[in-house]
């Protein structure tokens, strides 16, 4: 029965259409519509919903109601929750990834392919990227979401297919790849699935006014203990020192505090701030202060060389971050399965990786894994300091030997590894090798490159220095197998220096593991 209430609505228009038949059928479910504002309450069979309107019948026929004026109440009310339309390519995972690169990323991947973005908001408040060829006018080509979360849920999402692709700031645990592989997702670390887009290393910054240069880990452990308190215990002015440091939560302190702590957990001495922004500016406005950030954070702060326990001083840039010679750094990734690779995010991870989004890395102020070239007589801080410290005649003679060859080459940032006693590339190596090869195949005909062999101190000096040049060979094989005959313009020559130079201390197995290296030294024919 319609009530007095229902006929004021009619009359008020709150209901739309009245049909001319009645309402015969009993199967369907009763419905109630509740007016907004309380002048409307009817009961019926729902019909249908069809853009954005209830269909009912009722004694009086069929009413049509607008869903923008009612609430609808009872067990044949249809589910208006609105579809989240998932996008064609889903990442998952590290917000240092997600927030600080794929948005410059995606853009650069649409200029690269001659397309444009369009971007919208789905139900659920992701961020929906629509990649539209022919510069925006053309057909849709694909759409990508980005979920910024933590890099642990790269592996999670990875684990259950919720996303495409995994975004992690650090290398991909051994569970986790064990977990995946076993859950049919593949060998994570092949090289289809594991790939390294960019670099970000972790600054430890000072005002510029200060006149220290250089920093122990030690002693810069021992400044964040508050164990030295001055910095002219450190060769600077005679004021108190001020330590900045990170929130608990933050990963860039997680990061710094692994490096310079160890596994051992240590009382920070600090005044806390909540971003790198604040951490720059408080430094910049206070001679006597200390912090950390990353490395697109500096804002006009002085970088700190880092002292080694061995001595070995390493500057801030990213020529050291690139070959891994910097102690705080870390490699941002992106991860994939094996199992349910798209076209089009297969499309984006060989863009990601390549030459082409070299400059997005950098604008994104990350860096990027680009091939540098530096003059090594201007980046040779630690051959003079372990020529300083060597007291041992036979080392010192061929050390010298190694600086009067070196000041003779260039030196690239490719630096090629090798597994403990093995002549094998890492897989990360192998990578290098289609920059290298690309960078190399510009170069002018007659151009020498030196493929030089480093190893680690474990075992006999001379024993060591012959695998540094088997390594140095094995190199150059690789790099002509991969290049066929695109670098026949290249002299190529193997050279061995072992266990001299070590670009990290030889007490822990990851210092022995960036030892174990060949370096590219190149140098024109004039």
């Amino acid at each position: 029965m319609i009530t007095k209430k229902i006929i004021v609505g009619i009359l008020s228009g709150a209901i739309l259409t009245v049909g001319n038949t009645l309402a015969t059928s009993t199967a369907a479910e009763t419905i109630t519509l509740n007016a907004n504002d309380g002048s409307i309450s009817v009961s019926g069979e729902f019909v249908d919903y069809v853009d954005g309107n209830y269909k009912i019948l009722t004694t009086l026929g069929e009413l049509v109601l607008s869903a923008d004026t009612v609430t609808c109440e009872g067990l044949g009310c249809p589910d208006l929750t609105p579809a989240i339309v998932a996008a064609d390519v889903v990442f998952a995972g590290s917000d240092t990834v997600g927030e600080g690169l794929m948005p410059l990323m995606l853009a650069g991947y649409a200029t690269h392919i001659e397309g444009a973005l369009d971007i919208s908001t789905a139900d659920d408040g992701t961020t929906i990227y629509h990649l539209i060829g022919d510069d925006g006018y053309g057909e849709a080509v694909g759409s990508f979401s980005v979920n910024s979360t933590g890099s642990s849920d790269a592996f999670t999402a990875l684990g259950d297919s919720s996303a495409s692709v995994g975004m992690s700031s650090r290398r991909i645990r051994r569970e986790e790849a064990r977990a995946l592989s076993q859950a049919g997702a593949g060998l994570m670390t092949e090289l289809s699935q594991e790939h390294i887009i960019a670099v970000d290393s972790l600054v430890t910054i000072i005002n510029q006014s200060n006149p220290v240069n250089s920093i122990s880990i030690a002693n810069l452990a021992s400044v964040y203990k508050g164990e030295i308190t001055n910095w002219k215990q450190l060769g600077g002015n005679d004021e108190r020192i001020v330590v900045y440091s990170r929130t608990a939560s933050s990963g860039t302190r997680a990061v710094f505090e692994n490096r310079i702590f160890g596994q051992a957990t240590a009382r920070l001495v600090a005044r806390i701030v909540s971003n790198n922004e604040t951490m720059a500016a408080r430094v910049n406005s206070n001679p006597a202060a200390i912090g950390f950030v990353g490395y697109a954070y500096t804002n006009g702060a002085k970088g700190l060389n880092l002292i080694s326990e061995c001595g070995i001083t390493t500057s801030a840039d990213a020529f050291s971050a690139k070959t891994e010679e910097y102690p705080l750094q870390r490699r941002l990734y992106l991860y994939n399965r094996s199992d349910n690779l798209s076209a089009i995010a297969e499309n984006f991870l060989n863009y990601a990786k390549s030459d082409a989004a070299d400059g997005l890395v950098a604008k994104a102020g990350f860096i990027n894994l680009g091939v540098e070239r530096v003059l090594q007589d201007n980046s040779q801080t630690r051959m003079r300091d372990l020529i300083k410290n060597t007291t041992d005649q036979f080392e010192l003679a061929l050390m010298r030997e190694l600086l009067v060859e070196m000041f003779q080459w260039d030196r690239l940032s490719t630096t090629f590894r090798f597994a403990s006693g093995s002549n094998q590339l890492e897989r990360k190596s192998i990578l290098d090798l289609i920059r290298l090869v690309d960078y190399l195949s510009d170069q002018p005909a007659g151009t020498e490159v030196a493929l030089v062999g480093f190893t680690d101190s474990d075992g006999a000096f001379s024993a060591n220095r012959a695998l540094g040049v088997r390594r140095a060979q094995q190199a150059i094989t690789a790099v002509n197998d991969f290049a066929g005959n695109q670098l026949s313009h290249i002299n190529f020559t193997a050279l061995g220096f072992g266990e001299l130079a070590p670009a990290a201390c030889n007490d822990s197995l990851n210092g022995k593991r960036i030892n174990r290296r060949v370096e590219v030294w190149i140098r024109s024919e004039s």
